[in-house]
């Protein structure tokens, strides 16, 4: 399964996920795009089943879960030794995120929370002798996602996707 093969269902289903996963039911969602629940369960797992939902995971506060620091590292990394590196990096104690970046010299990104800053030492020498560079660092105060709208529910079935000019 492609974005070719998704049809305004399963990007339905995707933006409804994206919106609020734990707290939407399956009949919400067969309500919001139209289609029985059967239809939404056998699509879910058809996303799982082809990779397209990769995983479900919960958003924490980390402040109020007494991780008052919270870190985001603008790393550089060999790229012949990038994805190595971040997979190294994700194995550190307190690094709960790695993003690659396929260009520039800062190409890694790093997330990782804290108690305090002695944690924080620890994290920053941990990542050090791995191998990669850290550039700098940046106090992450909040962080503000949405779901991506080309996903949102379209029931004109001729239409273009939302948001699509018709090509990439």
């Amino acid at each position: 399964m492609d974005s070719e093969t998704l049809d305004d269902v399963d990007r339905g289903i995707l933006f409804a996920l994206q919106r609020d996963a734990r707290n939407t039911t399956i009949a919400e969602i067969a309500a919001e795009v139209e289609v029985s629940s059967s239809t939404v369960r056998n699509r879910l797992d058809a996303l799982e089943d082809t990779g397209v939902i990769e995983s479900y995971y919960p958003k924490v506060d980390y402040e109020r879960a007494a991780f008052p620091l919270h870190v985001l590292f603008i790393c550089t990394a060999p790229a012949d030794r990038r994805e190595r590196l971040a997979r190294e990096a994700l194995s550190t104690r307190g690094v709960v995120d790695v993003r690659e970046m396929l260009t520039s010299a800062q190409n890694l990104y790093v997330e990782a929370v804290a108690v305090d800053t002695h944690d924080l030492t620890t994290i920053t020498n941990d990542l050090a002798t791995t191998g990669i560079e850290l550039v700098t660092s940046e106090i992450i105060a909040n962080h503000y996602t949405r779901p991506w709208s080309h996903f949102e529910y379209d029931d004109e079935t001729d239409a273009e996707p939302s948001g699509s000019s018709g090509s990439f």
